[in-house]
């Protein structure tokens, strides 16, 4: 890459609105291309950094590592964008059967969850430290920011007609990855998610609640319940068995009346190994990538991002366990499960 030369981001989602940010601190040139979030997995991100998740009830992946650093950067972006972003948060987590039962009880006498583990209960147990960040205002902000800058073009555009004219194109466009002819051998998948937005008054705030299913209180009485997981889904389509599931599942965790306000579906891209992909195509270094966040897209999007300038900056090598470069030489990683 050639000092000042512009480096172009396809993709207005979490994943490249955290690189955009990062470059824009660091003082390099680029330019985002994009017809904005609403076509992404980020319409529908609730933005949630849980320590402890999924039906094994481990810590997240690194999490010891990235909550800290998403934490500092999401703070620093609310005095960069004039925004409030980050809330602290708790999780009340009921357990679904007794296998999690006995699961949690195994994390629990290991000592693992200790940093985050708080009040252990008959029915579930509390995470402290976690966090929620306002995707929707984030994004907002960051586009208004550059739009204002002459750094966005807000339409979509061929990657292959960017690459004629800048030196580096950085794909971080989520589900439209996987037909991507430049990273064709990497094995992404399509997961579809839907989620609504509820009315029901008298949550606390600073509390998600889960039982798989999460609710998720965004203020004004208003709240979020989340999300089916759709594997091989092939569009973006709230569905009406979505809808009943996610229904049925608010009415046990809330345990009141509600409303329904809204019904949103999106698609994330993910991979076998569920880790993200991020380095440059073996076929041609002036692509690059920063994708398949799946659904921690807040708490990877950080670190990747200072990824990609340590290594322009620095050429620091890509961490091994997320270069997109460990698929040539996993041939059979699509296996993994």
């Amino acid at each position: 890459m050639k000092s000042g030369e512009a480096i172009a981001i396809v993709g207005q989602g979490i994943a490249g609105t955290l690189l955009g940010l990062e470059l824009e601190k660091q003082g390099a040139a680029f330019h985002v291309f994009g017809p904005g979030p609403a076509a992404s997995a980020s319409a529908v991100a609730a933005g949630i950094i849980n320590p402890i998740t999924g039906r094994r009830l481990a810590p997240a992946w690194r999490i010891a590592e990235l909550l800290p650093l998403a934490r500092a950067t999401y703070r620093g972006l609310e005095t960069r964008l004039g925004v409030p972003l980050w809330r602290e948060m708790r999780v009340r987590r009921w357990f679904r059967d007794e296998r999690e039962r006995r699961i949690f009880a195994e994390r629990r006498e290991s000592g693992e969850l200790l940093p985050w583990l708080g009040a252990v209960e008959a029915d579930g147990f509390w995470t402290e430290g976690a966090g929620h960040v306002d995707v929707p205002a984030l994004l907002a902000a960051a586009r208004q920011r550059w739009r204002e800058r002459g750094c966005l073009t807000e339409r979509a555009i061929d990657p292959r007609e960017l690459r004629q004219c800048h030196g580096l194109v950085i794909l971080g466009t989520g589900a439209g990855l996987a037909a991507s002819a430049v990273f064709a051998g990497v094995p992404w998948r399509l997961v579809g998610g839907e989620l609504l937005t509820v009315a029901v008054p008298g949550l606390d705030e600073n509390v998600i609640l889960n039982r798989g299913t999460w609710v998720l209180p965004l203020g004004k009485g208003l709240a979020e319940v989340g999300a089916t997981y759709e594997p091989g889904a092939a569009e973006a389509r709230p569905t009406a068995a979505g809808r009943t599931r996610l229904e049925a599942d608010a009415r046990t965790l809330l345990g009141r009346p509600f409303e329904v306000r809204d019904h949103r579906a999106g698609l994330r891209l993910t991979l076998p190994d569920q880790r993200p992909a991020v380095g440059r195509s073996a076929l041609d270094q002036g692509w690059g990538v920063l994708a398949g966040l799946g659904s921690k897209g807040v708490s990877l999007a950080p670190w990747l991002a200072r990824q990609w300038w340590n290594h322009l900056s620095e050429g620091v090598p890509f961490d091994p366990a997320v270069d997109v470069s460990r698929f040539a030489a996993a041939p059979n990683i699509s296996r993994i499960t």
